[in-house]
């Protein structure tokens, strides 16, 4: 059976000044797709991420998802289902329970469910980490620890496409394991895809489903 068209973005360019990095980019994301994206250091992979996203303007292309254009969406809407992930998350005072809680107060979220603190246990057991973790000061995680805890932010709002840039680039081989399998797990869990970057060329071979080389 055909897997459902999530995304699709056509004819996008990006230019910085004289700069070419990319042009009439063509892209098509179904259910349950893994897309790596394959480029040297400095070819864009994080921009292309950003302008799915809808954080930055649009130059050249369009971009829909499921059928329909960001203005149809409304901007907000947009962000909380095509999710970017960034490769250096930042943290605000508190917990990490806190920071997990904090963006449910907006109204856009708020259909999607609530705080679930058991679902948020499971996915820390998944990852190996002990329920304390919730109770940890967020401002004094290390690398690793805000890259999960990112991760744990997104997952709770079931985003139908999420963007991860270098989304295990300070995490151990056992760790980055375990969220490979969580993110295949929830990815199966509805009709949703992932599109990420990584340096990793194993990771790439191993977790994409396939992949899509950046050029001019």
């Amino acid at each position: 059976m055909d897997r459902p068209l999530l995304l699709r973005a056509e004819e996008l360019k990006r230019q910085l000044g004289d700069r070419l990095l990319w042009s009439q980019l063509d892209l098509e994301l179904a259910a349950g797709e893994r897309l790596g994206l394959v480029a040297p250091s400095g070819a864009g992979k994080t921009l292309l991420l950003r302008a799915l996203a809808m954080l930055d303007p649009l130059q050249d292309g369009t971009i829909s998802l499921q059928g329909r254009t960001p203005t149809s969406w409304g901007l907000p809407r947009w962000r909380s289902m095509v999710l970017y992930l960034t490769q250096r998350p930042v943290a605000h005072g508190g917990t990490v329970e806190a920071n997990l809680r904090s963006p449910w107060k907006f109204q856009e979220l708020r259909e999607r469910g609530g705080w679930r603190r058991e679902r948020i246990k499971g996915w820390l057991a998944a990852l190996g980490r002990d329920p304390s973790f919730l109770a940890y000061d967020a401002e004094r995680l290390s690398g690793g620890e805000l890259q999960l805890m990112a991760l744990l932010r997104a997952l709770q709002f079931d985003p139908t496409v999420l963007l991860l840039d270098e989304p295990t680039a300070s995490l151990d081989g056992a760790t980055t394991a375990a969220l490979e399998a969580l993110l295949i797990e929830w990815l199966a869990a509805g009709p949703r895809a992932a599109v990420f970057t990584s340096h990793d060329s194993e990771q790439i071979q191993r977790f994409a489903t396939r992949t899509l080389e950046l050029r001019l």
